[in-house]
């Protein structure tokens, strides 16, 4: 799982706005050729299966249009290279949304609701429980998803990150770390959570399946781009549910999966186990439209805004808009950057794509 959040963040979004900025309005106009970033992480790999297996050409061909689909081993300079208007379209997670291109003011769309983390998250230490973590030092990767859950999972216990210190560890190095005397806490994913989880003194004390929902994986489009060419919407929603459909019914598809996210169907079985993949748009729509996705959103937009990652103007939480499929807007609604659009999704589920 490839979904680190860079240490310089707020530097890079605004690098990429600033390439972004040196072709205006260039993202605006209708066109054929399209191009989709993405990275390694198990509720993505559908993307890469589709563009070798034909999927990715079906629906193209089925709108009249190209997509190029390229897989980046570097998942922030996906996002970068997304941001700075190189590419139409990304996968990312909810909160990597608002804190990189939402924050460098690029207009954003998620198109597909692919899945959120429902256990593929975990701390783990080497004694006691949450309450132990006090006075201690835990090793995440700052400023990522992991950051988000040890400050979700403090809550629980009516802690704070004041209440100890974070040492940030990069997640190539963070099993190795957790074999050092030194280190008695960490934060990561799997695959890793489930080679630490094999020692005999890790003991795992809390996961995303403790806060189902608030950690989301979408495939993301630029707004303008997806106003001007609503079949690239409909060719990305199509191709979702076309992949999903051959990962349920095809061994040969998850074997390719499996094997291109470097590891064997009994791994990846195990990463899918505490992923909640919305297989179906129907699914998709339900989480889309529901409450959870507004009071997650409130949730994520707090912590960004605490880490200072909304940009170095932002005045309040509040101050990235974010828009969902019912019409309200959390935050600024003059300043509305990220959007959750069902429409796609129910096109699919209406049988209309």
């Amino acid at each position: 799982m490839n979904r680190t959040v860079s240490q310089v963040i707020g530097a890079a979004a605004a690098l990429a706005l600033g390439m972004a900025l040196a072709v205006p309005g260039a993202a605006a106009k209708e066109k054929k050729d399209f191009k989709v970033a993405w990275s390694i992480y198990v509720g993505w790999m559908p993307w890469g299966y589709a563009a070798d297996s034909g999927i990715v050409k079906k629906w193209a061909d089925k709108y009249g249009i190209t997509i190029e689909v390229k897989q980046f081993n570097d998942y922030v300079e996906s996002i970068n290279q997304y941001t700075a208007g190189a590419f139409d379209a990304v996968t990312l997670t909810n909160m990597d949304a608002l804190s990189i291109p939402a924050a460098g003011g690029v207009d954003t769309t998620a198109v597909v609701v692919g899945d959120f983390s429902n256990g593929n998250d975990a701390i783990i230490v080497k004694s006691g429980g949450l309450e132990a973590l006090k006075g201690t030092s835990v090793n995440l990767v700052e400023f990522s998803v992991s950051h988000y859950l040890l400050a979700r999972a403090l809550e629980s216990v009516k802690l704070a990150e004041k209440d100890l210190k974070v040492v940030n560890t990069s997640d190539a190095d963070m099993a190795a770390a957790f074999k050092t005397p030194d280190v008695t806490a960490v934060v990561t994913w799997k695959p890793v959570v489930s080679t630490i989880l094999e020692s005999p003194d890790a003991k795992k004390v809390f996961d995303s399946a403790q806060i189902p929902g608030e950690i989301i994986d979408l495939m993301v489009a630029n707004t303008e781009v997806l106003k001007a060419n609503p079949d690239f919407g409909k060719a990305l929603v199509g191709i979702w549910y076309d992949t999903m459909a051959a990962l349920e019914k095809d061994p040969a598809a998850k074997e390719h999966m499996a094997k291109a996210s470097g590891t064997d169907i009994k791994g990846f079985d195990e990463q899918l186990a505490t992923t909640k993949l919305f297989a179906t748009p129907k699914d998709a729509v339900a989480f889309a439209t529901g409450p959870d996705v507004k009071s997650t959103t409130e949730r994520v937009s707090t912590f960004l805004f605490d880490k200072a990652l909304l940009g170095k103007d932002a005045k309040s939480a509040g101050a990235i808009g974010v828009a969902f499929p019912d019409g309200s807007v959390y935050g600024d609604k003059a300043n509305v950057k990220l959007r959750y659009d069902a429409t796609y999704m129910q096109a699919a589920a209406d049988g209309k794509l």
